[in-house]
């Protein structure tokens, strides 16, 4: 039994093992160290599995990733949503979909301060879904705002994703993080037009609210975000000028938010050790995706069938962008499946060295893989935003209303991956000037 034939078998008993609802990890390291260990052996098995995990959990870089996540949850607990959504509210509530569009905006601000998809979309839901329905908002379209604005948390930086992406591919992180702020604020903006667009064209779905503000109360209302920009302009700042790390910027996030939750809720409603846990629990399920990964892709090496692949597509005859076609194609089918750290670790070993091969840039890649997955957490039959707006919502809102609703907005993504592809400068100007 040839190695080539080991590594396609574990494939498929991998793709097997999820479908059957096996965990991500456990099938991964499964499948990855019993087929090194039909190859190699026991003893050299082990050793290479010693040799792999330690150097690469031990990293500096690896806390960055529960650094970006306590600083989501301290957000949440300062009450950071809140002020944003209250902000936008007063600022664009008196556009058509205005609601929706404060939504958006909110989100994508918060985004940079939580860097998690699933805590912005049930925080969103909560704060802005009772109050669009009850102006008369079409349910799935108010949900389904929420959810697609949901996944720009893990674009924007800081962001948890961005980093895992980086561990697996050994790419710089900090250009990762400074490439994702102008493709996320493109994509935001995007977004905001679609809403606008669906407004305007079906006044029904987003009807315009009368209230109105006066000035003083438009910039009252300003008055808490003032010192959360001032902390991501810090972070990026600092990562851009190569004064912080990757870590450290979080550090600094982390403690910064730390602080606003204190005085806007005092330190006994912060509820810290319940964030300590949660940024554990999380990081823990992330830090065992990530090794899984690793082990999966030490397995694809050693058996030749990465190389394989490759091989196969980049001297195929097929042109590049018919390579582009097939590894969209597979990530938004793949993404269906499973949430995004997990659709990372098994496909990357896979389509990052066909996309270097073909000459693409590490970061613009990493960019682009990440506007995919955003498509996937909102797609059937998974689509975990849109389950996550749904629990948030309870009865509100009906899981294929939002699936409904989400259609003009799956179409919105597809067109930010057309930017990125035919504008790959969108992704790669600000790291170059790094």
């Amino acid at each position: 039994m040839s190695d080539l034939f080991i590594g396609f078998a574990g494939t498929g008993l991998l793709f097997a093992c999820i479908l059957c609802g096996a965990p991500i990890m456990l099938s991964l390291i499964g499948v990855g160290f019993g087929g090194i260990l039909i190859m190699n052996g026991m003893i050299p098995s082990l050793s290479l599995l010693g040799t792999l995990i330690y150097p690469v959990v031990s990293g500096f870089h690896f806390s960055a990733i529960p650094m970006f996540l306590l600083m989501g949850f301290f957000a949440i607990r300062a009450g950071i949503g809140d002020d944003l959504f209250d902000a936008c509210s007063k600022w664009f509530g008196r556009f058509p979909g205005g609601l929706a569009l404060a939504s958006t905006g909110a989100t994508a601000a918060f985004g940079a301060a939580s860097g998690s998809s699933v805590g912005t979309a049930t925080l969103f839901t909560k704060l802005a879904l009772p109050e669009m329905v009850q102006r008369g908002y079409d349910r799935g379209f108010a949900a389904a705002s929420i959810a697609i604005a949901g996944t720009l948390a893990v674009l924007i930086p800081p962001s948890a994703l961005i980093v895992v992406y980086g561990i697996l591919t050994n790419a710089a992180i900090g250009k990762l993080l400074i490439a994702g702020i102008v493709p996320g604020a493109i994509f935001a903006v995007l977004l905001a037009l679609t809403v606008l667009t669906i407004a305007l064209l079906s006044p029904e779905k987003a009807p315009a609210s009368d209230e109105t503000y006066s000035w003083k109360e438009k910039i009252w209302s300003l008055r808490m975000i003032g010192p959360l920009a001032l902390v991501i302009f810090i972070m990026l700042g600092g990562l851009y000028a190569g004064v912080f790390t990757p870590t450290e910027s979080g550090a600094v996030g982390a403690f910064s938010t730390f602080i606003m939750a204190i005085v806007r809720r005092g330190f006994r409603n912060l509820k810290l050790g319940q964030a300590l846990i949660e940024t554990v629990m999380l990081t823990a399920m992330i830090f065992a995706i990530i090794i899984g990964g690793l082990v999966f892709a030490r397995f694809l090496a050693l058996s030749g069938t990465s190389i394989y692949i490759q091989n196969l597509l980049v001297d195929g005859g097929l042109s590049v962008w018919t390579i582009v076609l097939i590894v969209t194609l597979l990530y938004l089918i793949i993404g269906m499946l499973m949430d995004a750290p997990s659709l990372l670790a098994i496909s990357l070993p896979i389509t990052h060295p066909v996309m270097m091969s073909l000459g693409f840039d590490p970061v613009w890649f990493g960019v682009y893989v990440i506007v995919l997955a955003e498509i996937g957490a909102v797609t059937p039959p998974i689509g975990l935003n849109c389950f996550v707006v749904k629990g948030a919502a309870g009865n509100l809102v009906k899981l294929e209303e939002i699936f409904k609703g989400l259609i003009p907005f799956i179409f919105t993504a597809f067109v930010m991956l057309a930017l990125l592809l035919v504008f790959p400068e969108i992704v790669l100007w600000l790291p170059s000037k790094m």
